[in-house]
C-alpha cells in the first residue's frame, strides 16, 4: 500500500513541488488549499490553475478543500487521513501585507500552524512534520553585520560569513515585520512540539523559494515577479539599497528533494536555513542583467529610496548543516537554469511567443 502524504498549501509554488515530486515517487497525497493566496494578493496570486493541473497530472493526488485556520476540521481531517508524514508549506507568506491584515496573518500562520502541531500529535504522532519556516525569523538583525559595497551587491565583510548566515544566528530584539513574527511564532511552536512530545518536526527556513510555478506578485516572489515584469514590459519597482540587495535562491525541486531527505531519516526538532546558499545568490541589480539575457528585453524599472520594513540588505544561507545531516543531498538546479525555467513557465502562461 503506498504511503500517504499530506501537503498544505499544496497549489503554492513549494506545495505543488511537493505534490508532484511525491506522485512521482509512488506516494499517494493529500493536499489542503483554499486558494488563500488570491483573498491575500487578488486575482493575480490566483492559484487554482495549480490545483487543475495537479489534479489533471496525478491520480495519485486529492486535493482537500480546507482552511488551516478552522481548527475543527483540520483535527477531522488529521483524524480521517492518518498521513504518514506532513508537509506544510501553508502560509501569508508577505512581509509588506501582513501590516494590512494582521489578524488574517497571524491566524494563518502561527494559528494555523499550532492547529496542525496538536492534529498530528493527537492522531498521527510518529508522522514527520516538515515546516516551511522563513528566513525573516532572523528580523533584520542581518543587517547590522559589517557589509562591503561592490559594483552590484552587497555582500558580507567578516569572514565568520562567508558561506552565509547559519542556524545559530539571533531570532530576537530586532524588526521583523508582523509576517516575521507570526512566522516566528510557528517556527518556536514547530521546535516545542519536537521537544516536548518527541515529535519528528524540522523548521526549513526558506531565502527566496523560486521555481517556474510560482505565482509571483510585487508583494511576493520576488524573482518570479522579477521575470514576469522584463517578459511582459511591466515597470518593475526597486525599494532602496541601490538595487544591491542580496537574496539566495532555491529552486522548488531542490526544497522537495530535501523534505524527502528529512522524512526517510527525521529527526527530533531540527532547524535549517534553506536557501541556494552563496553560489545561486543575487541581487536585484545581477537579476534584471539574468532576466534580460534569458529574454532578450531590457529591463523597465523605477527606484524608491524607501526600503521596505525589515527587508534584509544581504542574506544567503549557509548549507552547512543541511550538507552534514543529509550528505546525499545538494543544490542541483543553478541560478541559470532557474531564470530559465521561470522565463519559459511565464512566457507559456502569458501566451507570449518567442
Amino acid at each position: 500500500m503506498a504511503r500517504q502524504l499530506l501537503v498544505t498549501g499544496s497549489s503554492g509554488l513549494i506545495g505543488s513541488e511537493v505534490v508532484d515530486y511525491f506522485c512521482r515517487a509512488g506516494w499517494t497525497v493529500y493536499g489542503i488549499d483554499n486558494n488563500a493566496r488570491a483573498e491575500f494578493f487578488g486575482p493575480d496570486g490566483d492559484t487554482r490553475w495549480n490545483q487543475e493541473r495537479l489534479e489533471e497530472t496525478h491520480d495519485e493526488f486529492h486535493h482537500v478543500e480546507l482552511d488551516i485556520r478552522d481548527r475543527d476540521d483540520v483535527l477531522q481531517c488529521l483524524e480521517e487521513l492518518q498521513p504518514d508524514a506532513i508537509v506544510h508549506t501553508a502560509a501569508q507568506p508577505s512581509h509588506d501585507k501582513a501590516a494590512d491584515i494582521p489578524f488574517a496573518d497571524f491566524d494563518t500562520n502561527a494559528v494555523g500552524t499550532l492547529n496542525l502541531l496538536e492534529a498530528a500529535r493527537r492522531h498521527v504522532r510518529e508522522a514527520p512534520f516538515v515546516h516551511v519556516s522563513t528566513n525573516k525569523v532572523y528580523g533584520d538583525r542581518p543587517n547590522t553585520l559589517d557589509l562591503v559595497e561592490k559594483e552590484t551587491r552587497y555582500d558580507y565583510a567578516d569572514p565568520q560569513y562567508e558561506d552565509g548566515i547559519d542556524e545559530s544566528f539571533p531570532i530576537d530584539q530586532s524588526k521583523h515585520s508582523l509576517f516575521g513574527a507570526s512566522k516566528l511564532a510557528a517556527d518556536v511552536m514547530v521546535q516545542e512540539y519536537g521537544r516536548y512530545f518527541d515529535m519528528k518536526t524540522c523548521c526549513l527556513r526558506g531565502g527566496c523559494l523560486t521555481g517556474p510555478n510560482h505565482a509571483g506578485v510585487e508583494l511576493h516572489g520576488f524573482l518570479s515577479y522579477l521575470v514576469k515584469c522584463n517578459l511582459t514590459e511591466q515597470k518593475y519597482t526597486i525599494f532602496g539599497y541601490k538595487g544591491k540587495q542580496v537574496r539566495d535562491n532555491i529552486h522548488s525541486l531542490d526544497v522537495a528533494r530535501f523534505m524527502e531527505a528529512f522524512i526517510e531519516e527525521p529527526r527530533v526538532a531540527e532547524v535549517y536555513n534553506l536557501g541556494g546558499g552563496k553560489v545561486n545568490s543575487v541581487s536585484i541589480l545581477e537579476a534584471f542583467e539574468k532576466a534580460e539575457a534569458v529574454s532578450g528585453k531590457e529591463m523597465i524599472y523605477d527606484y524608491s529610496d524607501e526600503h521596505r520594513p525589515g527587508d534584509h540588505i544581504c542574506y544567503y544561507s549557509d548549507l552547512s548543516k543541511m550538507k552534514a545531516h543529509y550528505p546525499q543531498w545538494g543544490i542541483r538546479k543553478s541560478l541559470d537554469d532557474i531564470f530559465q525555467e521561470i522565463y519559459e513557465s511565464w512566457r507559456k502562461r502569458s501566451n507570449i511567443t518567442a
